[in-house]
């Protein structure tokens, strides 16, 4: 639910909070549907895959980092995937080359679409989402909307392919 806003970007920027940490959305701070075990176990599978393949692709994954994508609104994507090394800094900044999303029961398509045009506007390359039940999704790009049956996840410059089957091997 979104909550009256009591503070400015730069002030929610900085403001850390105790139970979970809040998107901000054109002045409203909103809640972020986290803590269940399927998401969680897909999150971490994910960021552990691209973390130990990082060298080789020269890719570094960063899990609910603040990405500032306009100067009213800051997602955080479950996973995000920057080229080059670790980032500096806290939040980011730049759009980075992949953001993944895993659904939640409680998503509503309505919000998963305002999040994934956030991303796609503000530079993401590839955006991956997908049910943590099925392992099947979508495949965003700025432009197509690519279904995904089959569980194989692909991104190109870097070209990545991704089984979500084989994570769980």
């Amino acid at each position: 639910m979104p909550q009256a806003l009591l503070t400015s970007p730069e002030e929610y920027l900085a403001t850390s909070y105790e139970d979970g940490d809040r998107e901000f959305v054109d002045g409203e701070l909103m809640e972020v549907n986290v803590g269940e075990i399927d998401h969680g176990t897909v999150q971490m599978a994910i960021s552990s895959w691209f973390f130990t393949r990082r060298r080789q692709l020269d890719l570094f994954p960063i899990t609910e980092v603040r990405t500032r994508v306009s100067a009213t609104r800051v997602r955080l994507p479950d996973v995000a995937i920057v080229k080059g090394d670790r980032p500096t800094g806290r939040i980011l900044t730049e759009p980075p080359f992949l953001v993944v999303e895993i659904l939640s029961p409680e998503d509503r398509v309505s919000r998963m679409e305002t999040r994934i045009d956030d991303y796609l506007q503000f530079g993401v390359e590839w955006i991956w989402l997908i049910d943590p039940k099925t392992g099947n999704g979508h495949i965003y790009t700025a432009q197509n909307r690519i279904p995904v049956t089959d569980g194989i996840y692909r991104t190109t410059s870097p070209a990545v392919e991704m089984d979500f089957g084989q994570l769980f091997d």
